[in-house]
């Protein structure tokens, strides 16, 4: 009798119980990169997710990380599961944007909110842990975190990557677009989000030879070696000409709620 109902009510929603089955074989036998891929992907298409997280959450540490052996299968895994539980989450409950600024008590990029291989991890422990090698959150970039989760730390990506700061998604209407980042792709995939943002978010005024350029360039400075390295990259993505030496300056960060930007790349 339960089954029948199981199957009812799967067949009412659409979704047959081989249909149910045969998605969960499939998923069963995708790599943990592979897996962030889908969820983002599920996340997008507004399809159910908690398949894909709780394999995520239940997976032990060690399998993880063998899993991922490359730089590229870290880069890739760990940016799919930001910008996808930012989605899921504000998606859920877009009042927790609001508390993104509150440095005591509860914050939503500080409190540890995703589940991944056992671990309770805040976004910041993903961006700034991570990605970035633990750099204090505060301090540009020039300074490390004098205690380091050991989780987090093996985990570590093999150098902080500026252009990351170009492919994550905190939810505001000022953050670079989401795409589905395929480890077999990922540097690509980068260096095409990076020449986007930077082409969209600069201006560049050649009479009064200066340069108006996004406010993570700001917040994140020693990542991009000073303004100094700002100002090269915008000429190794071709926004500014190589012969450029302009004066640099920051443009305001709109913080607005702004869910479901998606971009295929």
């Amino acid at each position: 009798m339960i089954l029948i109902i199981l199957v009812g009510l799967a067949m009412i929603s659409g979704i047959s119980s081989p249909d149910i089955e045969m998605k969960q074989y499939s998923l069963d036998k995708l790599s943990y990169t592979e897996l962030s891929m889908e969820l983002v992907k599920e996340v997008r298409d507004g399809d159910k997710t908690e398949p894909i997280t709780q394999r995520l959450a239940n997976v032990s540490e060690d399998e993880l990380y063998n899993d991922l052996e490359t730089e590229a299968q870290k880069k890739a895994f760990w940016l799919n599961i930001y910008n996808a539980y930012i989605q899921i989450l504000l998606l859920e409950d877009p009042g927790l944007f609001e508390d993104r600024n509150s440095w005591f008590g509860y914050n939503f990029f500080s409190s540890p909110q995703v589940v991944i291989a056992g671990k309770e991890l805040s976004f910041d422990d993903i961006e700034h842990g991570i990605m970035r090698r633990s750099k204090i959150k505060l301090s540009m970039g020039y300074l490390d975190q004098w205690f380091v989760d050991d989780f987090v730390e093996r985990f570590w990506w093999d150098e902080v990557d500026p252009r990351i700061h170009f492919a994550l998604n905190c939810g505001a209407a000022s953050c670079p677009y989401i795409a589905v980042y395929d480890p077999d792709r990922v540097e690509e995939q980068l260096d095409i989000t990076t020449e986007n943002y930077l082409e969209q978010t600069t201006d560049y005024y050649p009479n009064e030879n200066k340069v108006e350029v996004n406010k993570l360039m700001s917040w994140f400075r020693a990542d991009f070696g000073g303004p100094s390295g700002a100002i090269q990259m915008l000429k190794e993505y071709e926004v500014i000409p190589e012969n450029a030496d302009p004066s640099i300056s920051y443009k305001e960060y709109d913080w607005t709620l702004e869910l479901g930007n998606y971009q295929d790349i």
